[in-house]
């Protein structure tokens, strides 16, 4: 009858003297799924109670706060999975909603569908009782002003084809401009494994991207065995598969930290990529690791200690 929660707040380069807000933000995540999961609730529900504290705080990349696109708008991914039924709900390109974890939770409970995108999502949001919500923060605002500027990028459909190759160069150059992404994995009492995973996208990204985030396999993922998020450069996620092959690392007999592990060793001998995953499997053991210079995370296990931290 374990219970286990770990969440992370994003991979890459924080700015200085953000620790504490990170730490703190990740553990009071944790607190709210923690109490669901003491209390008999599903994980399910710890999970995406964890996921809304995180979008509701600014300092990260998911909901209010998140980065902004290159058009100066945000777009947002999100995706949840549970163990029990395969079961999945995602959305990607969705605007102007508070919680997209919540919209991509009600994908997978109140339709047939798996994904829901840009304007359908948000019709689906506006039925489902989501009413508009404007993420920007003046802090993203002014960030989003400060970075286009320095790309030096221009507009027109013709620079605009090159966008995406600077912009690639500029955050490896400078990747504390990178975005993020906010993930939460659940172990509840029935045994039963969650993952979801919530996201503004990388800043500057060009209208439309479509990142790991709302992908199952990629940046979600969850089986009986071992659930996993992922965060940091979602077109490596992506061509990886990452979390849904270090679930099944598990389920072919590697312990938890090896397939993590592993998953890490490979992006960065393929890609160089700048990557973190968060996963517990089905003994309740959880496991964060990354190739960032930093990764907020906290977590839990049945009766432990809460413990957060900025780096492995």
């Amino acid at each position: 009858m374990t219970i286990a929660l770990i969440v992370h707040g994003g991979a890459g380069s924080w700015r200085p003297g953000s620790d504490a807000d990170a730490i703190e933000g990740t553990t009071l995540a944790v607190d709210a799924g923690r109490k669901i999961l003491e209390a008999g609730g599903s994980a399910l529900d710890a999970a995406c109670a964890a996921a809304m504290v995180l979008e509701d705080n600014p300092i990260f990349n998911a909901g209010t706060g998140a980065v902004l696109n290159y058009d100066g708008y945000v777009e947002f991914d999100a995706c949840v999975m549970v163990s029990e039924g395969a079961q999945i709900g995602s959305v990607s390109a969705l605007q102007r909603v508070k919680n997209p974890i919540l919209v991509a939770r009600q994908v997978m409970e109140e339709t047939d569908h798996v994904m829901l995108t840009g304007e359908g999502a948000l019709r689906f949001a506006r039925v489902m009782g989501h009413g508009d919500h404007d993420p920007i923060t003046p802090a993203r605002f002014d960030d989003w002003k400060h970075k286009k500027a320095a790309l030096d990028i221009g507009i027109g459909i013709g620079k605009d084809a090159k966008a995406s190759l600077k912009i690639r160069e500029f955050l490896r150059k400078h990747p504390e401009y990178a975005g993020g992404t906010i993930g939460v994995v659940a172990l509840d009492a029935r045994d039963v494994l969650c993952a979801a995973t919530s996201t503004g996208g990388v800043t500057l990204k060009l209208p439309g991207r479509v990142g790991d985030t709302p992908l199952p396999g990629a940046g979600t993922y969850a089986n009986k065995f071992a659930a996993c998020s992922a965060t940091g450069t979602g077109e490596y996620v992506i061509r990886s598969l990452s979390c849904r092959a270090i679930s099944e690392g598990v389920e072919r007999g590697k312990s938890l930290d090896d397939s993590v592990a592993e998953m890490l060793a490979q992006m960065t001998r393929d890609f160089d990529a700048d990557v973190g995953f968060i996963a517990i499997d089905a003994n309740g053991n959880a496991v964060a690791n990354h190739s960032t210079t930093h990764m907020p995370h906290a977590w839990f296990r049945d009766e432990s200690d809460i413990i957060a931290k900025m780096h492995v």
